[in-house]
């Protein structure tokens, strides 16, 4: 089934030539009674995982733009700028996730952020990216309402794709006229984090006005006044206590102040059946949280399991994905504080976002791929990264004034680990913009516009999209070792194999334009049926050569089934 799946997924390549579009689609159907489907299975090791600013990507409803009386002027890029959860909704419906490869979508916090403003020295700023929670038990109305995030699940699952929500546990929102600070037997408003030991890491604030949970606190400690205030107002104040003392009695943890977030985040994997979890600043806080958090999180997924039997995707466990600022691949599975290290991933991750790549990916493909195949394999067997080249807080990304989109691509989706595409990556959006400061220049509207009328800006996307769905099509890409076969032109294999499950497949890259020899002796033997995803060719084996005549630098092979 893969070469059906390849002619299927091409037919968004062809611009302006519906007649070829149309002899496409008679060979498929041809293809499709003949050829039997072969499951592919789904890897977090391996996934493509696409990062959005859910405020930032598509609006799907201009009617919640405006809530909680934020008309006040800010600063370039840091107000609400529409995006909502039912634009991200209709980009799955329109196929633009599955065109691109992506097989998970990772969105920023949907909770209620700070209703006021703050000014951070760059002009006022609003909560739109997520990360100013005011109240964990509420969606903010700017980004949808809960029935948009049950039909947001509902919607990905059918469409083979996994939802990441973002979750925030070390801090609230800033303090504003209109949003007070928590009580102090919940946050600390001081001192300022130094990051030279464990203790200035994660007892203090990230920045000021930031206030920070006490979650190393067994400390029980009453709920906000103005918490049970605004769920009263609300009408859901004996819901939400009746569901709390459930919590409780259920687990026996103290009612200090991290169990009651836990609950509140588990929440909507037991609603929603939301598959993993990214989670913020994971350094920040003392690493047991994060067992805690793991262990209610699995017993949310297995409590929604059981009530939707139907709607499991497949057997994999929740995913959680950590934020340790800093973490590099190299570093094994241990961050050093200064004076302790810890193994973060011994405490409910299965991943951690690699921050190392970004300055790799200006070495060699081979010493790339080679290295990070070797680590997987070594150092953290069992256990994965999430690789990206830019970010949503990184200044300093690879290829910032977007120079090298065909090189980015090569390097983000064909390095072993999970691929983390942020949004734009795939169209060039800039990431430096006039007059704005810090890290909004990173986040600036999704450039559709662009996309649908720059022909170099389609071209770019064009090559995103041939190696996304190669990476999704073949679990090999992220999840399997690596092989080099050739240097000139450069070549190499990966093999995964789990069972009777075997995937291989060759990749070429950077080759001469016309004529090409591509070395493969030693991993498919003569006689062997190949095919070329990226030219769309077929090809056999001959004396360990495939031979290829066409101008494209890169080449996809796999066996043709």
């Amino acid at each position: 089934m893969k070469k059906l799946l390849v002619i299927l997924t091409l037919l968004p390549f062809c611009i302006g030539c519906n007649e070829v579009k149309k002899q496409q689609q008679e060979t498929t159907q041809v293809v499709e009674e003949e050829t039997p489907e072969k499951t592919v299975p789904f890897l977090w090791e391996g996934a493509n995982v696409y990062f959005l600013l859910t405020d930032r990507f598509n609006n799907g409803n201009p009617e919640n733009d405006v809530n909680f009386g934020r008309t006040e002027e800010t600063g370039v890029l840091r107000g609400f700028e529409g995006g909502d959860i039912q634009g991200v909704i209709k980009k799955i419906e329109e196929g633009y996730f599955t065109e691109l490869g992506v097989n998970a979508i990772w969105l920023t916090p949907l909770v209620e952020q700070i209703h006021g403003a703050t000014d951070e020295g760059t002009g006022l700023t609003y909560g739109y990216h997520g990360y100013w929670t005011k109240d964990w038990t509420a969606l903010d109305p700017n980004f949808g309402a809960k029935k948009d995030l049950e039909k947001l699940v509902k919607t990905a699952h059918k469409n083979g794709i996994r939802i990441i929500l973002d979750v925030v546990l070390n801090h609230t929102g800033p303090v504003t006229e209109k949003d007070p600070v928590w009580p102090d037997d919940w946050v600390r408003t001081g001192p300022p984090c130094e990051f030279t030991t464990y203790e200035n890491t994660t007892e203090c604030t990230l920045v000021a006005n930031l206030p920070d949970i006490l979650t190393e606190s067994d400390e029980p400690v009453e709920l906000p006044d103005a918490l049970l205030a605004k769920w009263k107002d609300e009408g859901r104040l004996s819901k939400e206590l009746d569901e709390l003392n459930l919590f409780f009695e259920r687990t026996g943890y103290p009612r200090a102040p991290r169990y009651y977030i836990i609950k509140w985040l588990t929440d909507y994997i037991n609603d929603y059946g939301v598959d993993g979890f990214r989670v913020d600043t994971v350094k920040h806080v003392n690493e047991n949280a994060w067992s805690d958090l793991r262990k209610e999180a699995d017993y949310a997924f297995e409590m929604w399991k059981k009530k939707h039997q139907d709607k499991i995707l497949d057997d994999n466990p929740f995913y959680m994905v950590g934020e340790v600022y800093n973490y590099g691949i190299s570093g094994g599975r241990d961050y050093d504080f200064g004076d302790k290290k810890v193994d973060f991933f011994s405490y409910g991750f299965k991943s951690l976002i690699n921050f190392e790549l970004k300055t790799d990916a200006a070495k060699p493909y081979e010493e790339i791929f080679k290295k990070y195949s070797n680590l997987l394999n070594t150092k953290l067997k069992g256990k994965s990264v999430l690789n990206y080249l830019s970010s949503h807080d990184d200044g300093g990304p690879f290829d910032k004034e977007r120079k090298q989109p065909f090189r980015a691509a090569n390097v983000l989706l064909l390095t072993p680990g999970a691929s983390q595409i942020y949004y734009g990556d795939e169209t060039s959006r800039p990431l430096v913009v006039e007059g704005a400061q810090g890290d909004a220049n990173l986040r600036s509207f999704m450039n559709w516009q662009d996309l649908d009328s720059l022909p170099d800006v389609q071209i770019v996307h064009r090559h995103w999209q041939k190696l996304g769905q190669f990476r999704r099509n073949h679990p090999a890409i992220g999840a399997g070792k690596h092989k080099i076969l050739g240097k000139t032109p450069y070549v190499f294999s990966r093999t995964y194999t789990d069972g009777e499950y075997k995937d291989k497949v060759v990749v070429g890259l950077d080759l001469p334009k016309g004529k090409k020899s591509l070395w493969v002796k030693g991993f498919f033997g003569d006689g062997t049926k190949l095919y070329d995803t990226y030219s769309e060719t077929e090809v056999m084996v001959a004396n360990g050569k495939v031979l290829l005549d066409n101008d494209y630098e890169v080449a996809l092979l796999e066996l043709v089934e």
